[in-house]
C-alpha cells in the first residue's frame, strides 16, 4: 500500500472511530462495486461490524480525499512545469487538508487570461509597485514620472503618470489577493463573523410576498438554519431578493466605516495611514483589492458552502421523517409476532406490543431435522392468546 492510500485509510479510520483494517476492508468492497446497504447487511464479518452510518461517512470521505489527492498531484505537476515549484511551496501543498486550502495555494500559479496586472508587469511597472509598497514615504506621483515613456514600444508604452500608477495598482492588487495565508484568514473570519444579508430588490414589492420575512434579513453564516438559507436562495433565484455577505457595520450599509476585512488586508501587508506621501494611494489599493478581487470571490465561496450545507440539512430532515414513516406500524398499533425462519438453529420468534416493546421471545423447531411441529404449534397458540396478538410476520430467511 502506498503512503497516500495509507494516509487516507488512517485518516478515515480516525474520523469514524474505527480501526484502519476495518476501513481497508470496506474500501476494498466499495472498489469492487458493492453498495453501502449491501456491505452493512451482508459483509459485517469482512468489515468487523461497521454500521450503515460509518460506511456512508467512509464512502463520502473516501471520494473527497481521493479527489483531493488527484487535485494535489495535478497542481504540483502544473507548478513544476512552470518552473516555480520550490521545496517550501511543495511542502505546504502536500499538507493542505482541504480542497479550498489547496486552491488558495494554487491561485497565484493558476493559468489565467492575460490580466491588467500582467500587462503592467510586461510594461516594466513592477519595480514601481514594489517601491511604493516598501517605502510609503515616497511620493507616488514623483516616482511614477520616472516610468512615463510616451514614445515606448507598443504594449509597453506608459503615456502619463496616471497610467503608471494604475499599472502599479493592478500589480499590487493581484499580489495582495493571491496570498493564500491572507485569503485563508479572511475566509475564516467571514465564516465566523459574516452575515447572510437578504434585501428586497427595488420594484419587486408586489412579486415576492412569500419572501416578505426576508426583505431585510441578516443572520450569521455560522448559525443560519437550512430552511431560512434555502428560502433566501429561492428568493434570489426568482429575482426578488439580493443576497450578500456582510460584517458588522457594513450590514447597515455605512459607506464611512472601513470593512473589517479591508482592515485585515491592510494589516497583513503593513499598510497604515500615518500621513506619509504614499499612504493614501496604498490605502486605495487595499480598498480596491477587497472590493474588486476578494469580496466577490469569497462571497461566492461562502454562499456556496451555506447552500450546500442547507441542502444536506434539508435532505437529512426528509430522511429522518421518512425513516419514522417507514418504521411506523403499517397495520396500526397491534401486538405482533415476528418469525425469522431457520432450519438447524430453529425459527426465532419475538412478540412486541403495539408500541414496539418486546414482550417475549424464544425459538421453535417445526422443521427438519428436529420436526417438533406440535410443540411449535402449542407455543404459537399460547403466545397469541397470552398477548392478544393481532398480526404475525414472517421473514424471508436471509
Amino acid at each position: 500500500m502506498d503512503s497516500t492510500a495509507q494516509s487516507i485509510d488512517q485518516r478515515i479510520a480516525d474520523e469514524i472511530g474505527a480501526r484502519q483494517a476495518q476501513v481497508v476492508a470496506a474500501i476494498g468492497l466499495l472498489d469492487e462495486g458493492a453498495t453501502v446497504p449491501f456491505i452493512a447487511r451482508y459483509r459485517k464479518e469482512v468489515t468487523a461490524g461497521l454500521d450503515d452510518g460509518q460506511l456512508r461517512t467512509l464512502e463520502d470521505r473516501l471520494r473527497y480525499l481521493r479527489e483531493l489527492e488527484q487535485r494535489r498531484e495535478a497542481i504540483l505537476s502544473n507548478i513544476q512545469e512552470q518552473g516555480k515549484l520550490t521545496p517550501e511551496l511543495a511542502g505546504v501543498i502536500k499538507v493542505a487538508d482541504t480542497k479550498t486550502r489547496l486552491e488558495d495555494l494554487y491561485l497565484p500559479y493558476k493559468v489565467k487570461r492575460r490580466t491588467k496586472g500582467q500587462i503592467a508587469r510586461e510594461a516594466g511597472l513592477e519595480p514601481l509597485a514594489d517601491a511604493l509598497l516598501a517605502e510609503p514615504t515616497l511620493n507616488p506621483q514623483d516616482e511614477a514620472k520616472k516610468y512615463v515613456n510616451g514614445d515606448g514600444e507598443e504594449g509597453k508604452k506608459i503615456i502619463d503618470v496616471k497610467a503608471a500608477l494604475d499599472g502599479a495598482k493592478f500589480i499590487l492588487m493581484e499580489k495582495f489577493a493571491e496570498n493564500a495565508e491572507l485569503v485563508g484568514k479572511l475566509r475564516t473570519f467571514l465564516q465566523t463573523q459574516g452575515q447572510a444579508s437578504a434585501r428586497l430588490i427595488d420594484g419587486k414589492e408586489n412579486d415576492g410576498g412569500k419572501f416578505r420575512d426576508y426583505y431585510e434579513y441578516d443572520e450569521l453564516l455560522s448559525k443560519i438554519p437550512s430552511h431560512r438559507a434555502l428560502a433566501i436562495f429561492r428568493g434570489r433565484n426568482e429575482g426578488v431578493l439580493s443576497v450578500s455577505v456582510t460584517v458588522g457595520e457594513s450590514a447597515a450599509g455605512s459607506a464611512k466605516v472601513v470593512h473589517p476585512c479591508e482592515a485585515m488586508v491592510a494589516r497583513f501587508w503593513g499598510v497604515r495611514d500615518q500621513g506619509r506621501a504614499g499612504d493614501q494611494w496604498l490605502n486605495e489599493v487595499v480598498h480596491w483589492t477587497w472590493q474588486v478581487k476578494l469580496l466577490g470571490h469569497l462571497e461566492t465561496d461562502l454562499l456556496g458552502e451555506i447552500r450546500e450545507r442547507a441542502e444536506q440539512g434539508a435532505i437529512q430532515v426528509f430522511a429522518d421523517n421518512l425513516k419514522d414513516l417507514l418504521l411506523a406500524a403499517p397495520a396500526g398499533q397491534k401486538a405482533t409476532i415476528g418469525l425469522d425462519p431457520g432450519l438447524r438453529t430453529g425459527v426465532k420468534l419475538a412478540v412486541v406490543d403495539g408500541t414496539g416493546k418486546v414482550l417475549d421471545h424464544c425459538a421453535i423447531f417445526p422443521t427438519p431435522p428436529q420436526k417438533r411441529l406440535q410443540e411449535a404449534e402449542a407455543v404459537l397458540l399460547k403466545l397469541c392468546q397470552q398477548h392478544n396478538v393481532g398480526l404475525i410476520t414472517i421473514g424471508n430467511g436471509t
